[in-house]
């Protein structure tokens, strides 16, 4: 598996589990569990970046 492939899937992987914890937190009134899938959703989508830069060079 080429490493941008492997970066897919680790930010794919940090989107859903930040989407999780945001809902988790937002459905039980967790903030701080909230902020964290925020967190997470965000290095996913840095990841995503970063992988999408390495596929094109």
């Amino acid at each position: 598996m080429s490493n941008s492939a492997s970066d897919k899937i680790k930010a794919g992987v940090n989107k859903a589990k930040g989407e999780i914890k945001d809902q988790v937190g937002n459905a039980t009134d967790d903030r701080s569990l909230q902020a964290e899938g925020k967190m997470d959703k965000a290095k996913g989508a840095v990841q995503d970046k970063i992988a999408d830069v390495k596929k094109h060079h």
